[in-house]
This record gives C-alpha cells, sequence and structure tokens, in this order.
C-alpha cells in the first residue's frame, strides 16, 4: 500500500491509499478520484516528502525508549529555511493568479503577448517546463511544503 497527498484544482489537499502507484494512475485517468472537499475530479499528486518508517535494527523496531523520531527537532538553519518557504509561498499566493494546471498555456500566453503581463503561479508537467524554457519563457519551480505541514 502507497499513502498519496492528493490535490484538487481548487488546491484542497487531502490524503488516500492505494494498492500501487498504478492503482492510482488507473484511478486517475479514468476520473474515479474526486475531492472531498469539493468534488472536483481533477485530481493531481501534491508535493510530497519521503515517508520514513521507525528505525530498525536487524529486521526489528528500536525499543521505544530508543526510538530516534520520537521528537524530530529541526536545526536552526532548517527551521529557518523552512519559516523562509512558508513566507514566499505566502507571497506567492497573495501577488499571483492561480492558474492549475493550466500554467503553461498562460505562461505561452503572457509571453507571446496573447495575455496581458500578470504574475502567475500552478503546476506544470517536467516536459511542459522543459518546452517553456526552450521557448525562453521565464519562470522559476517553487519548492511547495504542504499548507497543513508549513
Amino acid at each position: 500500500m502507497i499513502l498519496y497527498q492528493l490535490q484538487c484544482e481548487q488546491e484542497h489537499e487531502f490524503e488516500a491509499w492505494f494498492k500501487d502507484s498504478q492503482a492510482f494512475e488507473k484511478q486517475a485517468k479514468r476520473n474515479l478520484l474526486s475531492c472531498p472537499k469539493c468534488g472536483s475530479e481533477k485530481v493531481t499528486k501534491a508535493l510530497m516528502a519521503p515517508r520514513i518508517g521507525k528505525p530498525q535494527r536487524n529486521g526489528r523496531p528500536i525499543a521505544e525508549g530508543n526510538n530516534l523520531t520520537s521528537d524530530v527537532k529541526l536545526t536552526p538553519e532548517a527551521g529557518a529555511l523552512r519559516q523562509k518557504l512558508k513566507d514566499l509561498r505566502k507571497e506567492v499566493e497573495k501577488n499571483c493568479d492561480y492558474v492549475g494546471n493550466r500554467f503553461a498555456e498562460e505562461a505561452r500566453k503572457i509571453h507571446y503577448g496573447e495575455a496581458d503581463p500578470k504574475n502567475i503561479y500552478g503546476e506544470a508537467s517536467m516536459d511542459d517546463a522543459k518546452e517553456l524554457a526552450d521557448e525562453g519563457v521565464e519562470f522559476a519551480p517553487i519548492p511547495w511544503l504542504p499548507k497543513e505541514n508549513s
């Protein structure tokens, strides 16, 4: 089983379990997934941090008193970076229009003068990002923290 953090086109985030990554892909392709908050069927995987299991020694969990993950503390540098990423997200959301998975299309329209210049953000596939870069469209990928964990 695999747990994915999902996001709908309205940016509602939620979790769902799947047998494997192919099960997610099949369900998404057939529009069998929907947001529990708004019902949108346009659901994609959200940025996720790796899930790290409990520490083990010789295939067995380490005793509770020796659990290295019980109280994870961030270094001051990591905490400062996390805060900067939170602040960046707030600034982007405050000053830019969210265009969802239409990012590449909207960025091209602005670049080629087919739409008024404005600040936008959204999602793009790696292929779309490469094509935008090849066309000289200016953009920057942003490392996004999930809202509930930021």
